[in-house]
């Protein structure tokens, strides 16, 4: 998702930042940018910690939120380059 943000001329370094732009640029809740939080906090106790603890749930909400945002980002359309 930052990548496509980047795309668009968002910027940030920081993960969870990305996440909160959902509800003030797309207008997606909280069962969104949360689960994606969620996943990245998963994912980095995994590689850090040696704690990859996944259940199918998370995995579920996961492809539903990946699916919401990427519909948004195809609504912001091509980058002009004017």
């Amino acid at each position: 998702m930052s990548g496509a943000l980047r795309w668009h001329g968002y910027r940030s370094s920081n993960r969870y930042i990305v996440f909160q732009l959902c509800p003030t640029r797309f207008g997606l809740g909280p069962e969104v940018w949360r689960v994606l939080a969620k996943c990245h906090d998963v994912r980095n106790k995994g590689e850090y910690e040696g704690q990859l603890m996944i259940d199918e749930r998370l995995v579920t909400d996961l492809l539903t939120a990946a699916r919401t945002v990427a519909s948004k980002l195809i609504e912001l359309g091509p980058i002009s380059n004017a």
